[in-house]
This record gives C-alpha cells, structure tokens and sequence, in this order.
C-alpha cells in the first residue's frame, strides 16, 4: 500500500439525533489530488473540520500525515486548509493580509508575493480587500493555505466564485502543487473540473461513503450510454416505445432518447425506427461523466 496523506476508519459524527457522518472508511495516498464530492448536507465539510481538528470525532479512527488525528498539533504545521470561504481583514491590501498570517504562523514574508503571483493576484496585490471580488477573495484563501508550504492541501470549493479562465487557473495550480508532491484533497460541486485533476475521489451520500477509489475504476465500471435523435421530434415519443419493447428503460433528454447500453444497440435500433418510418439523426455512444454518474448514485 502507498503512503497516505489521509486514512480513516470507522469514521463518525453525532449531533444528539443526527448522524452527519456515518462510518466513514477511506485513503487518500500520498502526492495525490483526490475530489471530495457529495450533495449538500451529505458530511463533506463535517468530515474535513474532524481531519482538522476542529470538532472531535464521536466515533472511529484516522490519521493525517501519519498522526493521529485526535492529536492535530502533531500534523497541523504539515497542513494547509481552506474551508467555508476565507477570512480576512476587510481594510488591508492582500498582502498586508498574507503577511499578517505569515507573523502569526512563523513563515517569511518573502513568500508572499510569489504566492500572490501563484494564485493570479499579483497586479492586485496591494488593493484592500474590501474591493476584492468573490473569485479574488478565494484565490487569497488559497495564498493563505499555501503559506506554510504544506504537504497536505484541504480546499473546500476553491473555486466558488470564479469565472471559467479563474477556474482553469486553480486547475492548473493544483496540478502543478501535485505534480511537485503536495497532496490535495478538494472538495467541489464543479463535478468536470474533479473529473479532470482528481486521480482518486471519495464520494458522500447522507454521511456514508459509497465509493472510495481512483476515478478510472469509479468511470470505468460505469455502463456506456447510446443517445439515439430523431429527424423529427414528433418521432420522440415513439421511439421511447420502441426503446422499452427492447427492454430497456430509456431516459429522454435535449430532444434525444438515451439508452444505458452499448453500440451494440446500433443496428437493432436503426432497423426497428425504419420498420415503423422514423428516420434516425444520430446515434451515439460515450462513457457517463463524472457528473452523470454522481446523479445517479446519489439520486440528487
């Protein structure tokens, strides 16, 4: 086995009547970017404040870095977090912010503007940050997260806020700090973004783990889908019926019928539709996405 960043067992948290994590069972290896995905309310965030020590498990084990994680002093200077969205003080500049943080946690100033020109905050640098925007905001959390040089980054929805070419930057930083041995565990609703840079993803549903494991095993299992179009939309209707006499339950979306099966579907399909005068537009067959396949295991 890997050396991991992250591994926990057994893993749980109670508010009197609420579970909101459930035994909770995964490892994040060491040097890897892993997604943390789930729908709101499913455990995401209660499960990175237990890694960080900041509310205490009600039940079960785990370690970061190879430390127990009831005992986070151990580990924490190892750590980078940013969760919740950033916070800081609304009449400093962002540098004047990262190099308050950077007294408190002992680190030299001279990081703070190649952190700065990391995250894409260089030319704005000495603006407060009252002006800054949602996205600028959380490229400075990132800064902020990456000012003990850590070997373990936690990101909760890094990219909340940013616009398409922001978010493609934050892809690419993440990829750059992995690919230099910085392990990352991310969480975020942005579900093609994690398919891209997540090597590993660990999923939630309700508190429970439904799968822990690298994204190729997750995807790969997955059954392919076929997408059949009709010439004519008033033709939809009926190749839905013809679709279940075949015995499969389709699913109708964007004016296209879509199948959970192979090509191998091509030739009957396309011979059925013509024996009862409906032209056929397109057909066509993929894997499911990450998206897709989150739906349908959590039924959001």
């Amino acid at each position: 086995m890997p050396p991991l960043a992250i591994s926990v067992s057994d893993l749980s948290k109670i508010y009197g009547e609420q579970t909101a994590v459930s035994h909770a069972t995964f490892d994040v290896p060491l040097g890897s970017v892993c997604g943390f995905v789930g729908p709101n309310g499913s455990g995401k965030t209660t499960t990175i404040r237990m890694l960080l020590g900041l509310i205490t498990p009600t039940g079960g084990t785990g370690t970061v870095l190879g430390e127990d994680i009831r005992s986070p002093e151990k580990y924490l200077a190892k750590v980078g977090a940013m969760i919740e969205g950033p916070a800081f003080y609304p009449m400093l500049s962002g540098r004047e912010n990262l190099k308050v943080l950077a007294d408190l946690g002992g680190f030299p100033h001279d990081r703070v503007d190649s952190l700065l020109k990391k995250v894409g905050l260089g030319e704005r640098g000495s603006s407060k940050f009252k002006t800054y925007s949602l996205g600028m905001k959380q490229r400075l959390g990132i800064a902020a997260a990456l000012l003990p040089q850590p070997q373990l980054l936690i990101l909760d929805e890094p990219t909340n806020g940013l616009d398409p070419s922001g978010i493609q930057e934050i892809r690419e930083l993440i990829k750059e700090l992995a690919e230099a041995g910085t392990s990352v565990f991310v969480s975020s609703h942005i579900l093609a973004e994690l398919e891209m840079i997540s090597e590993y993803l660990v999923m939630l549903r309700k508190g429970k783990v439904i799968f822990a494991g690298k994204t190729q095993d997750l995807l790969g299992n997955q059954k392919p889908i076929t997408s059949v179009k009709p010439e004519y939309q008033v033709d939809l209707n009926k190749l839905v019926e013809i679709v279940k006499n075949l015995g499969y339950e389709p699913r109708v979306e964007n004016g296209a019928v879509h199948i959970p099966v192979g090509a191998e579907i091509g030739a009957v399909l396309n011979r059925s539709a013509f024996e009862v005068g409906i032209t056929l537009a397109a057909i066509t067959t993929s894997q499911p996405t990450l998206e897709e396949t989150f739906f349908e295991m959590t039924g959001e």
